[in-house]
């Protein structure tokens, strides 16, 4: 950026904030309006610590360390930042652990999950609604880098018949395996409601599931819910036809927004960016029977992401007649036209090949470092000893040669050191 446009020198703890964002896969552009948003969720001093925690989970003796602080200061922050959601925290083995979450999908959603007075709500949405919704580098840099992206949309159940559908693709098999199930305001919508530009869908329903829920739910930023309430949560979802879009993880799935084509950042971009599949798709797509179909469009209508039209059914006695055509290159494969099809002339179809899905979030975070060039950040995760840096910045240069060089360094990292870097990146 433009040190003429930039509000903040180098030495102010926001550049470093918005420096360390970017370390991790899923970061945060430059721009003024991010450092309105940041000065709204962090003091500055705040900003300055944060800005020093590493990518991987840490527990308060490495945070204490890094801000040379008494342990028992440094806890103090470390729950004060948690108690509003700009980190996560979760008990393993008898101690606290604490997380850093990326900016989406985390804190920028945490900070809408509930309705607060501790912060300018109004104003947080406003600022979100330009960063994200207008200026585009946030969501270019979020959803168009890279083969393995952050989310993918789980199949509409209410229209499996003959397809054979993995657990994991199952939303409900996500509620009903999730150790903590949390209940929230949905953050788009949320935020499209202090524009003025909301839908009619229904607000609390953002499903989080597991670690992140479990400190959500802990700090008052959703409402926990058995596996019973979750499956009503979703049957109403499934009523207001919403598009079920969560963590592109097999394992340990953290997160299920029901998405609406209107207010949804994920179905915009997927609108906008459809030619560069921001949006892992399903593993299956609908095929229609065109000799029963009546060209009613309301399959057009319900389209998330206008991958349905209409063309001229070439039909000899009624000229005017239409049918309904889809685009393969943008069909999500949710099943919504299938379900709002009411003469069930359409079907859901296996993809002629299926769509690979990480393992759990290190596998995908991992994938998304190495194609985005900074798998280096995770790999060399202490910003303080010299020779670590000097490995980093190695490492950064090979996998940022162009674009052939760096794909054939990319394969030898991940036959190499995959494995290797899921398990430490776990620990």
């Amino acid at each position: 950026m433009n040190a003429a446009l930039n509000p903040h020198p180098a030495s102010s703890p926001y550049q470093s904030l918005v420096e360390r964002l970017n370390r991790f896969p899923q970061g945060a552009p430059e721009s003024k309006t991010l450092y309105e948003i940041l000065k709204i969720l962090f003091s500055e001093q705040e900003a300055d610590l944060v800005s020093r925690l590493p990518i991987k989970p840490f527990n308060a003796k490495t945070a204490a360390k890094n801000w040379n602080m008494p342990l028992a200061e440094a806890q103090q922050i470390l729950e004060k930042l948690a108690g509003r959601a700009l980190l996560v925290d979760v008990e393993r083995d008898g101690e606290l652990v604490y997380t850093l979450p990326p900016p989406m999908a985390g804190f920028f959603e945490f900070s809408m999950m509930r309705y607060r007075s501790d912060v300018d709500q109004k104003r947080l949405g406003e600022l979100f609604h330009q960063y994200c919704n207008v200026e585009e580098d946030f969501i270019h840099s979020l959803f168009a880098n890279g083969e393995t992206q952050l989310g993918r949309v789980y199949i509409h159940e209410p229209v499996i018949q003959d397809a054979f559908v993995m657990d994991y693709e199952k939303a409900s098999q996500v509620i009903a395996s999730s150790s903590t199930i949390g209940i929230g305001v949905c953050y788009c919508r949320h935020k499209m409601a202090i524009m003025n530009k909301a839908c009619n869908a229904p607000m609390d329903i953002c499903m989080t599931f597991n670690s992140a829920a479990h400190s959500l739910v802990k700090h008052g930023f959703a409402r926990k819910v058995d596996a019973v309430e979750g499956m009503d949560f979703l049957q109403q979802a499934y009523d207001s036809n919403l598009v079920q879009f969560g963590e592109n993880t097999r394992q340990g799935v953290n997160f299920i927004c029901n998405c609406c084509g209107c207010c949804c950042e994920a179905l915009i971009a997927a609108r906008r960016f459809s030619p560069m599949r921001p949006i892992h798709t399903t593993n299956y797509q609908p095929a229609i029977n065109e000799d029963d179909c009546s060209g009613c469009g309301k399959c057009v209508t319900i389209c998330p992401v206008e991958a349905m039209g209409l063309v001229s059914a070439n039909h000899f006695a009624e000229p005017n007649r239409k049918k309904a055509k889809l685009d393969e290159s943008v069909c999500l494969g949710c099943g919504l036209c299938a379900r709002i099809c009411p003469k069930d002339s359409i079907r859901m179809q296996a993809r002629p090949e299926r769509v690979i899905t990480p393992l759990n979030t290190a596998h995908r975070v991992v994938m998304m470092a190495i194609e985005r060039g900074n798998l280096q950040n995770l790999i060399f995760d202490n910003r303080v000893l010299w020779s670590h840096r000097m490995l980093s910045a190695f490492l950064g240069a090979v996998l940022n040669l162009p674009p052939l060089q760096r794909t054939l360094a990319s394969r030898q990292v991940k036959s190499h050191y995959l494995e290797t870097l899921i398990q430490r990146f776990s620990n």
